[in-house]
């Protein structure tokens, strides 16, 4: 596992059989893993550690996994995984609003984990169709390459899943996406309680955007359906060319 693309994945769980298991399953298959058994031990490597995918027990000691996550948040829209012995489907909803882009309930298949790492690494260093390098509507600019979205020059610090949302429905202007498409092509597999899913990080985009749902510039919900993307100004020519952006990283803080 010495390869200059291996990616690194910081794992953070209390219970030592599981936070051992699932770091021999992503080891096996050639990610590079760091454990943290509790919540300050995770934002000091956080702190001092590229990643490009977090793993996050909710039930921490020392830091509880919330404030992990808003903290992590705070400084990064790497993709980010929660685990949590919670079932009730309001509480992976808060999770989702916290900034998390998946959510697994305990116990888990280690296989249906390494799926969803798999899934959202792709999303994020990959993509999945050839793409434009910037989409400009007016004051907001989506960078492709960069994977940056800018409003009127400011930074609207995008989780991964909010991005690639916003990027799919930006993309076809005009267009109403279902949320099982979104879901296919934004988390990219079945998730239970999807509707809710794809309906908070449509939320959370709103807010980041100025959007009122009731008087929209850009998201507009279809009752019965799902989203489309309608913004109040056109296009501009300049959105086919590609041109540099200064990113914000997201491989973790310095």
């Amino acid at each position: 596992m010495s390869t200059t693309d291996t990616r690194r994945i910081l794992l953070v769980e209390d219970e030592k059989t599981i936070r051992d298991a699932v770091a021999a399953y992503l080891e096996r298959e050639g990610y590079w893993v760091t454990p943290a058994a509790d919540g300050r031990a995770a934002l000091d490597a956080f702190a001092t550690h590229p990643f490009d995918l977090v793993i996050l027990d909710l039930m921490l000691p020392k830091v509880s996994g919330e404030v992990v996550c808003r903290e992590i948040r705070n400084h990064s829209d790497i993709p980010l995984i929660m685990l949590t012995a919670k079932g009730e489907l309001d509480d992976r909803i808060v999770g989702l609003e916290m900034g998390a882009d998946d959510y697994l309930i305990k116990p888990f298949s280690p296989r249906e984990l390494i799926a969803r790492v798999r899934a959202l690494l792709r999303r994020v260093h990959t993509g999945d169709e050839p793409q434009r390098d910037r989409l400009i509507y007016g004051d907001l600019v989506l960078d492709i390459t960069a994977h940056q979205a800018l409003l009127a020059d400011k930074d609207l610090d995008l989780t991964a899943s909010e991005f690639k949302l916003l990027t799919t429905l930006a993309r076809y202007p005009g267009r109403v996406y279902s949320r099982m498409e979104l879901v296919e092509k934004v988390l990219g597999y079945d998730f239970e309680g999807y509707e809710r899913t794809v309906d908070s990080h449509v939320k959370n985009l709103r807010a980041k955007l100025g959007d009122d749902p009731r008087n929209p510039r850009f998201i507009y919900t279809v009752h019965g359906v799902g989203y489309r993307f309608e913004p109040q100004d056109a296009p501009e020519e300049a959105a086919e060319v590609a041109q540099p952006s200064k990113s914000k990283k997201s491989r973790g803080a310095k």
